[in-house]
């Protein structure tokens, strides 16, 4: 069996990713197909830790833009993920991989809360563990989210789920003539105003030496053959 590149990772994996070709809600068959990504990568001995995103079923920013209250707005939002992590652990536990949800805001009836020690204990077990709730905090998106767990747990690499297979110069869905990049610095990311993650996350994982690998969650396999050392993706590193 190849050897991966990283021992412990954290996967940011989008709500929107999860719609499949919906509009809303989530695609089962989609949910599975990335979840029998994560159990490749889970198999060749990873430690996986999952935020994922809430975009799917609700922004807290909707709430605000119609003259609603941002905090109530947001922890609609940190339910939709709960939602999702809800959902992903049901696929991965289908395939056999043994998973906990771990959220931010306690609901001891649905899943168990989040703690740095519990998490460490969940992942030394072999447990994929998926963080619910964002940061428990309203004015933070899940980016931030992964960022700060990733920390939390010694993550080695941040892995970015998007919808594209890299870092744009702009939207290549909109802009045939934008740049895919190979590298880049956390620096360059943040002066030139790359849509990846937003600023908070991007000045974490560079405070905390995590790079960010940023890849296409819809290729089948491509968390794997990153891991494997090949892959399509950008890698945001330290100067």
């Amino acid at each position: 069996m190849t050897k991966p590149i990283f021992n412990r990772v954290l996967l940011k994996v989008s709500g929107e990713a999860l719609m499949g070709d919906q509009g809303f809600g989530i695609d089962v068959n989609v949910a599975d197909r990335i979840a029998s990504d994560i159990a490749q990568v889970r198999s060749m001995g990873v430690e996986i830790g999952i935020v994922v995103g809430g975009g799917n079923i609700f922004r807290g920013v909707a709430v605000a833009s119609k003259g609603g209250e941002r905090v109530t707005g947001d922890h609609m939002g940190m339910l939709g993920t709960v939602i999702n992590a809800l959902a992903l652990a049901t696929s991965l536990r289908k395939m056999q991989v043994d998973t906990v949800v771990l959220s931010a805001i306690a609901m001891p009836e649905i899943c168990q809360s989040f703690s740095q020690r519990a998490t460490r204990s969940h992942m030394e077990a072999g447990r994929v563990v998926i963080f619910a709730g964002g940061t428990g905090n309203p004015f933070f998106t899940t980016d931030s989210a992964a960022a700060l767990r990733a920390a939390e747990i010694g993550a080695e690499a941040i892995f970015k789920g998007t919808q594209v297979d890299g870092i744009y110069s702009a939207d290549p869905k909109k802009d045939p003539d934008a740049t895919r990049f190979d590298a880049l610095t956390h620096r360059q990311v943040l002066e030139r105003g790359l849509q990846v993650m937003d600023v908070a996350a991007v000045a974490v994982a560079r405070e905390n030496s995590i790079p960010i690998i940023v890849f296409s969650i819809h290729e089948r396999g491509g968390f794997g053959q990153i891991m494997a050392g090949g892959g399509r993706k950008t890698i945001v590193t330290e100067e």
